[in-house]
């Protein structure tokens, strides 16, 4: 099978394997992943939905190599599609766009899957690593609703239903999808509505999800205390700003960057905007920044502990780092 985007094109084999890393943040997931592509010959895809922007390197904890250059894959497009090296590995979808260019999972779907499959075509091994769940997910499992659009008259004529109204009418279109919500879900006018814009739609299973849904892959996460995350995460946050995040956040608002976007709105800037308004000091940002960044990690593993296929490993252990190693070994030996 041959995969085209724009100008290029990869040759596709069943029966790829692709390694997957998650966790909370702060748990050491890119120097791992860099260690084992050296060890498997892999590169890696970033899945952090916060490391996609241009510009906004320490408060999201890129990590950038010193002098690091962006090795551009593709010409001008509206993405920026290409690697920095982290220790001679390519790391792929750090600075894909702009922070005032819109950004959705269906993107991210739809460039990773193509760096993925030019990955396997040159006999490497794509390693997936990073925090955002629902883009792990849309990679590994597939979103079939990630190619429905909102429908923007229905979200008007819908708007002034009440939530019970909403109900009735996805239960009438799709009765199973109806009776799956939650109590939050019954209860969210918003949720309601995009649902009965999927149940209009429908949904098509393409040939290509179906490959993807066969792919040999091995999930691990790493832990730890939530003590000594918490601790982690503030170490961490002290050493960003050391490192020039607060000049960071003045640069980008120097650039035009509006706070009602939203990469501006995510955790490490929105917490700025009262500093920067002449309404609170440095160490009530801090607190509130490593609050929130401690509920982020929280949220982190309350998505992924519901994934019985990942593998744990504390990072906190001895010699966690072997065993890691000797199941990524086994696993690419077996057929």
């Amino acid at each position: 099978m041959v995969y085209r985007k724009k100008n290029f094109a990869f040759t596709v084999g069943m029966g790829n394997k692709l390694l997957v890393i998650c966790g909370p943040t702060a748990t050491g997931k890119t120097q791992l992943g860099v260690n084992l592509a050296k060890k498997f010959g892999g590169e890696i895809v970033s899945a952090d939905s916060r490391q996609i922007y241009k510009g906004m390197d320490i408060a999201t904890g890129k990590d950038l190599p010193s002098e690091a250059k962006f090795h551009s894959v593709l010409g001008k497009t509206k993405f920026g599609i290409g690697y920095y090296l982290f220790d001679r590995v390519p790391v792929w979808m750090l600075d894909v766009v702009l922070p005032n260019h819109p950004f959705s999972v269906a993107d991210f779907h739809e460039i990773a899957h193509g760096i993925i499959e030019n990955i396997w075509r040159r006999g490497k091994l794509p390693i997936i690593v990073g925090g955002t769940g629902l883009y792990i997910k849309a990679m590994i499992d597939g979103i079939e609703t990630l190619g429905i659009p909102p429908n923007p008259q229905l979200r008007m004529a819908y708007t002034g239903k009440s939530v019970q109204e909403l109900f009735d009418i996805l239960f009438h279109l799709n009765p199973e999808t109806a009776n799956k919500l939650n109590n939050d879900d019954r209860q969210n006018k918003r949720r309601l509505i995009r649902k009965i814009e999927i149940a209009q739609a429908g949904v098509k299973i393409t040939k290509k999800m179906k490959e993807w849904r066969n792919l040999d892959v091995l999930c691990f996460g790493l832990v730890i205390s939530s003590q000594k995350l918490y601790e982690r995460i503030n170490r961490r946050i002290d050493e960003w700003v050391k490192g020039g995040a607060v000049e960071e956040v003045g640069k980008l608002l120097a650039m035009g960057y509006s706070w009602n976007l939203p990469a501006m709105s995510g955790i490490g800037y929105r917490q700025w905007r009262p500093y920067f308004e002449g309404k609170t000091d440095l160490s009530q940002v801090l607190q509130k920044w490593k609050f929130d960044e401690h509920a982020y990690a929280r949220r982190q593993m309350t998505w992924f502990k519901k994934d019985k296929r990942i593998h744990w490993f504390d990072i906190s252990g001895q010699k966690w780092e072997n065993r890691v190693e000797k199941l990524v070994s086994w696993w690419t030996k077996k057929k």
